[in-house]
């Protein structure tokens, strides 16, 4: 009942403005669907009805094979495109071809509207005519309503409906309609991926893998600018943080140009991380930045916190112990025409953060004046062990501590499978310094991994006594 009053509360709020005639019943019951999460199954009809094409709908049984392929095509597992032809009978209306346009903006709601598939077709028996093609889900019982009869009364076009026979192809599928269709019934069908330029990456189940080179192809038909599509075939190597893949269809081509926030990069997707999910969050963390603050980046890869930090006029220490990832982050600080604001590393993680971080740190922090307004920034972004490494920040000075506002600031990454995130990840961080950061630090949920897996940032400033090791009097 409190949903459904809050549900009401909000449909009042969001569809005040929203004409009469447009809201409609099932509109109303989708939006208390949103916020209930239990609903009548009539109402899940009413759902896929107003909102969706596919062939589940309630209105699909009036004409099922629209939107499927060829049943033929089951099991399939070597792409064969002309099997998948198949001729379905359509409502057609025929009109003059001078009043084609008018017909089609009067009867917008019932023409066929799906990709691919012309709404106007030839007559081969009258030049002069042309056949509009309806959508059978809106005209059932090839028959049109009386406000559509009285519409083209208007227009002098009669309104009888004509049945057209209508050819469908592998070019008028979706992907999803494709693979559901080639797939067992009953599995689960994968057609999303991650695009790394011209590359398409897949994680495909197992159950899958039989179809991998079919569902390979069929990404790439579907997605103009694909031209490789690769599966990855093995978890991320801890070291490297780069992972075996399959070229499934296309070139085997895996040096790409990728863009982010306007950045351009170069890589090779099979040697170096890359993952096109982190673009909000690597903006995230270079608008903490200002001009003239210091950012060391302990694990940079191929540079996307690096070169936007470098674009803003900070200065750069960048690091990776992949010597691919060292080799594409120089080449992508020349592209970006910052090489000369960036000092890049081949070394481990610890080695970087116990030398030219603690050289660095150690001659500028003393320096600074009270006034000066520069920020120091650790980014670790090696989730799977960047943890661990905290344990390097305990005494890596020697000195009388600085003033607390110029301590540096670290944005530690880390994967969790707790129950309670961003306390296990805070308990893990205090365990490696040796001390609490309760009130000291905070968490961001970066992105959900996997199910019940986390990714997280943990972000705070190194506390004084965990930094510098006292000098002895």
């Amino acid at each position: 009942l409190w949903r459904l009053g809050y549900c009401a509360r909000l449909l009042k709020t969001n569809h005040f403005r929203t004409a009469a005639s447009n809201t409609s019943f099932p509109a109303v019951w989708m939006l208390l669907a949103q916020h209930s999460g239990r609903i009548p199954e009539l109402f899940v009809v009413v759902k896929r009805n107003t909102f969706f094409t596919m062939p589940e709908t309630l209105e699909d049984k009036t004409n099922p094979e629209l939107y499927l392929p060829h049943p033929g095509v089951r099991g399939m597992t070597l792409l064969d495109r002309e099997a998948f032809k198949r001729t379905v009978v359509v409502p057609a209306l025929k009109v003059k071809k001078e009043i084609v346009h008018n017909v089609l903006k009067s009867l917008k709601q019932s023409v066929l509207q799906r990709p691919g598939l012309k709404r106007v077709v030839e007559d081969p028996e009258d030049e002069d005519s042309r056949f509009v093609i309806l959508d059978p889900h809106k005209v059932p019982e090839f028959s049109l309503g009386e406000s559509e009869q009285l519409v083209l009364k208007q227009l002098s076009v009669h309104p009888e409906v004509s049945k057209y026979r209508l050819e469908l192809t592998y070019e008028n599928f979706k992907s999803e309609e494709i693979l559901r269709a080639v797939l067992p019934e009953g599995q689960e069908v994968t057609s999303g991926f991650s695009r790394v330029g011209h590359i398409a990456h897949l994680n495909l189940r197992d159950h899958q893998l039989p179809y991998r080179h079919l569902i390979g192809q069929v990404i790439m038909d579907k997605n103009p600018g694909i031209t490789c599509v690769v599966n990855k075939t093995s978890i991320i190597d801890s070291t490297y943080r780069n992972f075996e893949m399959e070229v499934l269809a296309g070139e085997n081509n895996l040096v790409t140009k990728v863009k982010e926030n306007n950045i351009s990069y170069e890589l090779d997707f099979s040697k170096v991380y890359w993952n096109p999910r982190l673009s909000t969050e690597h903006g995230r963390i270079v608008e903490l930045l200002k001009a003239g603050d210091v950012l060391f980046d302990v694990f940079a890869g191929v540079g996307p916190f690096t070169i936007p930090a470098a674009k803003r006029k900070c200065r750069v220490f960048a690091n990776d112990l992949n010597p691919e990832s060292y080799s594409w982050l120089l080449h992508n600080c020349k592209l970006n025409k910052v090489d000369t604001k960036v000092k890049v590393f081949n070394m481990d993680g610890r080695a970087f953060l116990r030398g030219p971080v603690r050289e660095e740190l150690s001659k500028e922090l003393p320096l600074l004046k009270e006034e000066q307004k520069t920020a120091f920034h650790i980014v670790m972004n090696l989730p799977a062990l960047a943890v661990e490494f905290l344990d390097v920040f305990r005494h890596l000075l020697v000195g009388e501590p600085c003033s607390p506002a110029r301590l540096p600031t670290v944005h530690c990454y880390g994967f969790s499978k707790h129950s309670n995130p961003a306390r296990d990840i805070q308990e893990r961080a205090e365990a490696a310094l040796g001390t609490s950061l309760a009130g000291r630090c905070s968490t961001f949920l970066v992105r959900n991994v996997a199910p019940n897996k986390e990714m997280l940032c943990l972000s705070f400033q190194i506390p004084a006594d965990v930094l510098y090791k006292r000098p002895c009097p």
